[in-house]
């Protein structure tokens, strides 16, 4: 006989994991199918295990210009990838227990294995396609394993993958997808990094730094296509200034691989083709919604693009299915994904005042050196859709603590609605930006405008001035430039 839930949740990321211990919270008898590892993508093979080995990039940078702090190193240092990605993998397993941890906490059901939704309220698991990593110790209360489960209410969080071109399909040697990238047996001499989304730009960035000759290709005018132009310029200078090379414009349009290298050829807009030879490529032209084998085309669910088409509150067009995170779209974001599986499950719960995701209030980060973040407008979409337009803006060139750092490069860009003063869009390329944006987040959720913004007061000496002095700068009262 089928076991009775309210709630099964398919996939255990950010978003299923989160959704699952919001729904125990409201008292909901929940479930949630996973059939690899707890924590999905975002803690073993993304968001988490990469800002690991960014981070012992950062440290290295460090030390290979303390010089310029007026300390003493003697040699280069240099980089051991074996223990960097070890460290890497401890930080991702330690978080991978972690949501075992939330899972007994919470009471919430592990069922391992392979959901098919065969028709609403029920879903059959069956075994793993793929080898099932078991969580760590503390192990959830209750593990189950293959059958017929029913829930007034299945939530689709299976996630994204990497995207592959026909003809250039990622072969775990040569060619790499991310998961590759994270956990090299050996650094590559050179490496060329196809597409410059935050997922290239932060490998192309980490490997840089490990002394690899890095080559990056992006078929946009410019790097990091969703974010503000002034930003990418000032970023793509810095990038280009620690000796990476960026064609943009630019695609890969075929493969020659010898035994252990492999030559791309790349066409540039003004038609003409090169032909640049590497060690190995990373393959991150972007991410597909994993909706195969749900058993969604059966029960009607809708889909576009690679995804599921979902409201606000992540329903589909069939009672009772929902979906949340990468497989309901972009942006592919983590915290997008844990927001969407907290609204879903507290409209299920039936709250009052849920408010539906705005997307438009996401915001970006990608982690290379310097960092990139940004939410909302950038100046040409608010004047794409006509909107009348106050821009400030506040290099770090002229912040006290950014020149103490010896990050002295970076700007902060506001973008306000000239009339009503509403917050449209902030956009940071700099030292810490990442810790910062949420600042701006914070103030379009709160419906702030200018004039509270420039009566806030920010602690001296910090980064966090140049908001202040951007926003200052839209309305011609900038105090220190």
């Amino acid at each position: 006989m089928a076991e009775n839930y309210d709630v099964i949740i398919i996939g255990s990321g950010p978003g299923g994991y989160v959704a699952a211990v919001r729904a125990s919270q409201l008292g909901l008898k929940t479930a949630i199918v996973e059939r690899e590892h707890l924590g999905g993508i975002c803690l073993n093979w993304g968001c988490i295990p990469t800002k690991a080995l960014l981070r012992s990039a950062e440290v290295l940078d460090h030390a290979n210009h303390a010089k310029d702090y007026g300390l003493v190193l003697e040699g280069k240092m240099t980089a051991d990838v074996k223990a960097v990605v070890a460290r890497s993998r401890g930080v991702s397993a330690r978080l991978n227990g972690g949501v075992g941890f939330l899972m007994k906490k919470n009471k919430v059901d592990v069922i391992w294995g392979e959901a098919k939704i065969t028709k609403p309220g029920e879903i059959v698991v069956g075994k793993s396609s793929k080898p099932v990593v078991e969580p760590q110790n503390p192990v959830p209360k209750n593990i189950k394993g293959e059958g017929t489960y029913n829930a007034k209410h299945i939530i689709i969080a299976t996630g994204a993958r990497p995207r592959a071109l026909p003809g250039i399909e990622p072969d775990g040697k040569l060619i790499w997808t991310y998961f590759e990238a994270m956990k090299p047996a050996a650094l590559p001499k050179s490496l060329i990094v196809m597409g410059s989304g935050a997922i290239g730009i932060e490998f192309a960035s980490f490997y840089r730094s490990m002394g690899v000759d890095v080559t990056v290709v992006e078929v946009m005018p410019t790097i990091m296509p969703v974010e503000d132009v002034e930003v990418t310029a000032i970023a793509r200078k810095q990038l280009e200034k620690r000796g990476m090379k960026i064609l943009t414009s630019a695609k890969v349009t075929k493969i020659e691989k010898a035994a252990d290298s492999l030559t791309a050829h790349v066409e540039t807009a003004d038609g003409k083709v090169q032909q640049i030879t590497a060690d190995r490529m990373i393959s991150a032209v972007g991410v597909q919604g994993n909706i195969e084998n749900l058993g969604l085309e059966a029960v009607g669910v809708k889909t576009d693009r690679g995804c599921v088409v979902i409201d606000g509150y992540g329903k589909t067009n069939i009672a009772g299915i929902y979906a949340i995170g990468d497989v309901a779209g972009p942006p592919m974001l983590a915290h997008k994904a844990e927001h969407e599986g907290v609204v879903c499950v507290e409209k299920i719960a039936g709250l009052p005042n849920v408010h539906p995701t705005d997307k438009g209030k996401v915001p970006g980060c990608t982690y290379c050196h310097p960092q990139v973040a940004s939410v909302g407008l950038t100046e040409a979409k608010a004047k794409e859709l006509g909107r009348d337009i106050r821009v400030g803006r506040f290099s770090f060139a002229a912040n006290g603590k950014a020149i103490a750092l010896g990050e002295d490069q970076g700007l902060c860009k506001v973008i306000f609605d000239k009339k009503t003063g509403e917050l449209l869009g902030a956009h940071m390329v700099g030292a810490e930006v990442t810790e910062l944006i949420q600042g701006f987040v914070v103030a379009m959720n709160l419906e702030t405008t200018e004039e509270e913004l420039m009566h806030t007061i920010f602690p001296h000496p910090t980064v966090s001035e140049t908001m202040k002095e951007a926003v200052l700068d839209a309305y011609g009262r900038v105090l220190n430039a």
